[in-house]
């Protein structure tokens, strides 16, 4: 177990009912402490043999032991303000990784959807870090709350991302995400599930969650004090980016 590991399992002696109450006081002062806008676009470390890859999209170590799935509308800004902040706190946590999973809401479409497919185009034409690279771009110009792109603005052009975007692969890869969120019972965004790949066990929050309360979240997770009722046992293949 690796030394991030070892700090989040050891910290299970927390009560889950802090973790909830930092939950709570995170989400509610969110508003007043998020930064408004994304940071710039992300550099990731990328190996030749993720250059052509598939969803679900990762951020961080393949090997990471916790994943964070941030469930996600690209129009909008809640979104928009917690995504560099999940990056950031996972580079600071290098047995953890994020992995996105598209969820836009029928009030932000129809642009929603056209981001959300145009970000799959380019991740699936180069990969995992231009994938968060697209996702930075589309926070850093689209006018958020369903608004779309401002007039005069087009996604950068690329012949073979245009070839991906005329094929229904991505809208495929769209709706799925969206509707099996759904059947999950998440509706709002951002919302998060963490999964312990160690036990192939998961629990899904309302976002946005960060430091501490997130944290220990994760312990909670691991801990063996688990109640099971409140949490959802993982098929023994879950379908993360890390087999890329």
């Amino acid at each position: 177990m690796t030394s991030t590991s070892h700090s989040v399992v050891k910290k299970s002696q927390r009560t889950w009912w802090l973790a909830a109450g930092c939950a709570v006081l995170s989400a509610s002062l969110w508003g007043f402490l998020a930064s408004p806008r994304p940071a710039g676009p992300v550099a990731v470390q990328q190996t030749g043999a993720e250059q052509m890859a598939d969803p679900p999209w990762r951020y961080g170590p393949a090997s990471a032991r916790f994943t964070i799935v941030v469930y996600a509308d690209l129009e909008c800004p809640f979104c928009q303000s917690y995504t560099p902040v999940l990056r950031t706190w996972i580079d600071e946590h290098r047995d953890v990784s994020l992995q996105w999973h598209h969820l836009p809401l029928a009030t932000h479409e129809p642009a929603a959807s056209e981001e959300a497919r145009w970000v799959e185009c380019v991740g699936e034409t180069f990969g995992h870090a231009r994938f968060w690279e697209a996702v930075a771009w589309v926070y850093q110009n689209t006018r958020g709350g369903g608004q779309g792109l401002p007039p005069g603005t087009a996604f950068p052009d690329d012949a073979s991302v245009q070839a991906c975007l005329s094929s229904e692969r991505s809208e495929l890869t769209v709706r799925q995400q969206a509707d099996q969120a759904r059947n999950d019972g998440l509706k709002a965004t951002p919302s998060i599930r963490l999964i312990d790949r160690s036990t192939n066990r998961s629990m899904a929050l309302p976002g946005p969650i960060v430091g501490d309360a997130l944290l220990s979240a994760l312990d909670y997770l691991a801990s063996e004090q688990l109640d099971e009722a409140q949490a959802t046992q993982m098929p023994a293949e879950t379908p993360s980016a890390d087999a890329k």
